[in-house]
């Protein structure tokens, strides 16, 4: 049996698609996190969702971007834990506002010029899930 104890401080996050987790591990840069701990379950059962993966990630509160989660997928559970206790069950929505999570493909956009620049992208169409580019309103959909 897989046995993967408790954390002290940090997030839960759970009910994410089977397969995703790696997705979510690149998009969070967890490998930038030098003091964390992760535990990444691929694949697990779920009576919910047939299979799901879970990822567990032991770090100071505030060290991760919840809306990067929201993004991905707004229906994955995060519990937030401290002291060894659920402090909160986070409900995800998507973001209005994205920032230096996906990077604007239009070759005119100042961003590609302005490498300082943040990429900012504002949800526009939340139905169909559609970003679009601050600066020259590239729209964006998909992940």
């Amino acid at each position: 049996m897989l046995n993967i104890s408790g954390i002290h401080e940090g997030y839960v996050l759970d009910h994410i698609k089977a397969g995703m987790s790696m997705k979510i591990y690149d998009y969070l840069k967890l490998n930038e996190l030098h003091d964390a701990t992760i535990a990444m379950i691929m694949n697990a059962k779920s009576k919910k969702m047939g299979h799901k993966d879970i990822i567990k990630i032991e770090c100071p509160l505030g060290s991760i971007d919840l809306d990067i989660i929201g993004y991905i997928d707004h229906n994955i559970t995060v519990d937030v834990i401290q002291n060894d206790t659920i402090i909160s069950k986070e409900k995800l929505s998507l973001p209005k506002e994205l920032k230096n999570v996906i990077r604007c493909k239009n070759p005119r956009c100042i961003t590609s010029i302005e490498q300082e620049l943040d990429q900012v992208f504002v949800l526009t169409d939340e139905k169909n899930e559609v970003y679009r580019c601050k600066y020259c309103e590239e729209a964006y959909s998909g992940k």
